[in-house]
């Protein structure tokens, strides 16, 4: 791999196809590496099954996205700190730098209470790895706004070493992900690239159909000393057909090289 800002394509890009599909999408379309999600498909959960496809493949894991949705609480365990911890077991034996990780929701009031410390313990276990806390949203339920992230949806006024900047939730927040991403400072690790129109809700559109600023995000990396990774986040589970799946993912990736690519600079063409 080049000295490029490395370009994954995450597992949940390709839902409702499972994790092993990625993996065969990644290389077709000539991703650098993908980003695991753990979620109830038991391959995403086996380190040996990750590894036997990332070889078959040549597509290595460089990011795991820890089980923090809802849809997830019961993976591995329903303590969210064995959840973590097996995250971080799986990815350092996969050689990925990263784990991707949600503020804790309101309801996990002994894992919110004690989260700053208990992840700095985590982190002293596994000091190789990047545990990237992720910018979430406010979501709105009968008419009513509500925040279910404890102390929120910003990890940023907490404080922690390293974050994801995910621009999805920017639009979903309607807050500046430029402002986020200067905030985040050198502890950007990481970003998800997907795009929004500001509705109010999460929508992963594919970069460029949105409001986001995604080309501007991804030129300033090279500004901001970025050294992680970006992963493509988008939504696909509408798609008519394999093909037109594809198709977006392909886009994804090649707007993402284009606007990484240092000025005058050709982006690399996708195989």
């Amino acid at each position: 791999m080049s000295s490029r800002v490395p370009v994954l394509l995450s597992s949940s890009s390709v839902f409702p196809e499972p994790t092993a599909a990625a993996f065969e999408m990644a290389a077709t379309v000539g991703y650098d590496g993908l980003e695991v999600m753990v979620w109830t498909d038991a391959v995403s959960q086996d380190a040996d099954a990750l590894r036997v496809l990332s070889g078959h493949y040549d597509v290595p894991v460089l990011s795991v996205h820890a089980p923090c949705l809802l849809v997830t609480q019961r993976v591995w365990s329903p303590d969210p700190w064995e959840r973590l911890n097996r995250a971080a077991q799986l990815a350092e034996t996969l050689g990925a730098p990263t784990v991707v990780v949600h503020p804790p929701f309101s309801w996990q009031r002994d894992y919110a209470k004690n989260f700053v410390p208990g992840l700095a313990k985590v982190q002293s276990r596994h000091p190789q790895i990047n545990f990237a806390i992720e910018n979430m949203f406010p979501v709105k339920m009968a008419g009513r706004w509500f925040v279910p992230y404890t102390p929120g949806w910003d990890p940023t006024t907490s404080g922690f070493d390293a974050y994801t900047l995910d621009l999805s939730h920017c639009a979903a927040a309607r807050i500046d992900s430029i402002e986020l991403a200067d905030r985040m400072g050198a502890g950007l690790k990481h970003v998800h690239l997907g795009d929004g129109t500001g509705e109010g809700r999460d929508e992963h559109l594919v970069p460029g159909r949105g409001n986001q600023p995604c080309a501007e995000l991804l030129r300033s990396l090279s500004v901001r000393g970025f050294t992680g990774a970006v992963a493509v986040e988008v939504a696909t589970r509408k798609a008519s057909s394999r093909a037109v799946r594809e198709a977006d993912l392909r886009e994804s990736l090649e707007f993402a090289r284009r606007h990484l690519a240092p000025a005058g600079t050709p982006a690399p063409t996708p195989v």
